[in-house]
């Protein structure tokens, strides 16, 4: 059965750290792109990095670079989102879904979505 479990939202302060995880089982990330995005209220959803299956990194968003950086652990099947140096602005929920080729910055290539998890930025 496949399947993505995104965890570690939450609430934190401007200026704190979260490490998000993206569990994944039915596939391997060894054979997938893993891409992160994110939705604020009322804007429209966005990437901010993607893995590909080998390990390529790709940064998509200028406002988060220097603060955030993505990962994966093949033997953990688990690909993962640091964030640091969270700003209010950086509130939405967040997703991690597979890409079936390469990475994209387009939400349309990739097939399968998480659930999301929600990360708050606020004092």
């Amino acid at each position: 059965q496949l399947q993505l479990a995104e965890t570690g939202g939450g609430l934190v302060q401007p200026g704190g750290s979260l490490r998000l995880s993206c569990a994944a089982s039915g596939f391997g990330l060894d054979d997938y792109a893993i891409g992160w995005f994110r939705q604020a209220p009322g804007q429209e959803r966005e990437v901010v990095f993607c893995i590909s299956s080998g390990g390529l990194i790709h940064e998509y968003l200028e406002s988060v670079k220097g603060r955030f950086t993505i990962s994966k652990d093949n033997t953990k099947n688990t690909a993962y989102l640091q964030m640091n140096s969270l700003k209010p602005e950086d509130t939405a929920v967040y997703y991690c879904a597979r890409s079936p080729i390469v990475c994209f910055d387009n939400a349309e290539y990739f097939d399968f979505w998480g659930q999301g998890t929600q990360v708050t930025v606020s004092s």
